[in-house]
């Protein structure tokens, strides 16, 4: 995962407060999961789904004028970052209106793209699963597989429909954090391993101080499971580690940005497996030549092996399976000359591959898969739709940087034409794009899966 940009996310007007506004009730959409055992018997947890903070409408407390408007803070509501969490109040959301987030069936989420709606249109979306009406679900992804289906039928090239695991304080914040009263209950508290300087309040404070075009003095850092980043061409998975195991304020060199990038808190380039990267491209994409035909549903299983098969050791590799039409296929082979012909994530697939594609193995430098191992014991669960301001989508579906040879190794990442995920043209040409998932399952190894389901 390269970075999101809230530019291509949210409403112009929808931004993160952190006091409770009382002009939307707020209700969170049912989506259940099951959890499964050993023995296969798996049981319904009636989990549900909360709208990031991010999104919200944000006001005064005594009103209805905004705390934020264009790109722009209301320096008489929030003079310093203090005040500003004093001063304004983030509302509850409709879900489906304004944001286009809908259940359309038992255990089902569907993501629009664009939304039409009274304020204009909202762009992507970014919601986490939900354990009660307060607390976020927390898992502990060790020696267990997480498994989910998906429709990404509808989603082209340029989009990302990511499900991911960051590792977000259970209540979004609301104990560490007096100037959060918000809580998990609006989607506050989110982090990721880019550390993203666009989240408008961090530690219970406004992001105010030094904010241009969308990105403030600080940024919000954890350790980042990006269990499924994809489109209809193109897919990865990558696990990103950090130097802290919780959500944590950067500023500076601490946020990685720029020339700093392998110097920060996280790892921001992670260690991908991108099958089409790793040299198989017939095995992820629309058709019946694919391995995996993404003009159809299909099943996704990731597991996280330990060094001694049990919930307490030490992460020693991440696996992917797929499951479509009855059939189980295992992901696909490296095909990489240097690489050995593995299809999992290791710590030695991510140095050969790293020294093979030249790239820095930060990956390695903060721990590789112990460190990751130790942030999955509390994951949050995150599910969006996303268009890239930065890059375009580059880096998961066309070719990437974008003044590299696509033919040297580890450059070429899909067949997408490098200006098809433009904001401005995706937004345009794609506003009914859409995906839907549905069905979601943790358990013991080879617990939630079988040929058939």
């Amino acid at each position: 995962m390269y970075t999101r940009a809230v530019a291509a996310l949210s409403l112009a007007s929808a931004v993160l407060g952190q006091q409770v506004g009382t002009n939307t009730a707020e209700k969170h959409p049912s989506l259940p999961m099951q959890v499964c055992t050993a023995a296969g018997s798996c049981t319904k947890e009636n989990t549900a789904v909360v709208l990031d903070a991010n999104w919200r409408w944000t006001h005064v407390t005594t009103g209805y004028t905004n705390c934020y408007s264009g790109s722009d803070w209301n320096t008489t509501a929030c003079p310093d970052g203090k005040t500003c969490a004093a001063n304004c109040a983030i509302d509850g959301a409709d879900y489906a209106k304004t944001y286009g987030v809908t259940t359309p069936s038992d255990g089902a989420l569907k993501l629009q793209f664009v939304t039409k709606n009274d304020n204009g249109a909202n762009v992507g979306s970014r919601l986490y699963l939900m354990a009660s009406d307060t607390k976020y679900r927390l898992f502990n992804l060790l020696n267990k597989e997480f498994t989910f289906d998906v429709d990404v039928s509808k989603l082209p090239c340029g989009l990302n429909g990511a499900v991911y695991f960051s590792e977000m304080d259970e209540d979004g914040g609301l104990a560490r954090f007096s100037g959060n009263k918000a809580g998990a209950k609006y989607g506050t508290g989110y982090c990721d391993s880019q550390c993203p300087s666009d989240i408008k309040f961090i530690d219970g404070e406004a992001n105010s101080e030094g904010w241009k075009s969308g990105t403030g003095k600080y940024g919000a850092c954890c350790a980042e499971m990006d269990i499924w980043e994809a489109n209809l061409d193109s897919t990865a998975y990558t696990p990103h580690p950090c130097k802290v195991n919780a959500q944590t304020r950067c500023e500076g060199t601490d946020c990685g940005n720029g020339d700093d990038r392998y110097a920060g808190m996280c790892d921001k380039d992670g260690c991908d497996f991108n099958s089409f990267r790793m040299g198989n491209q017939k095995f992820y994409g629309t058709g019946t030549d694919m391995s995996v035909d993404t003009s159809k549903p299909f099943t996704i299983v990731t597991q996280f092996v330990t060094d001694d098969g049990t919930n307490t050791g030490t992460l020693q590799s991440i696996h992917r399976f797929y499951v479509q039409g009855g059939k189980v296929i295992p992901n696909s082979v490296s095909e990489i000359g240097g690489v050995d012909a593995v299809n999992h994530i290791s710590d030695n697939f991510c140095k050969q591959q790293k020294t093979v594609f030249g790239d820095n193995n930060y990956f390695g430098t903060l721990g590789g898969m112990a460190a990751m191992g130790k942030s999955l014991e509390k994951m949050v669960l995150v599910l969006s739709v996303w268009d890239d301001y930065a890059v375009s989508m580059n880096w998961l579906d066309s070719h990437f940087p974008a003044d590299a040879d696509p033919s040297k190794p580890g450059v070429t990442r899909g067949r997408c034409d490098p200006e098809a995920g433009v904001p401005k043209t995706v937004e345009a040409a794609h506003p009914d794009a859409s995906v839907v998932y549905s069905n979601i399952k943790l358990g013991a190894i080879n617990s939630t899966f079988t040929a058939g389901n």
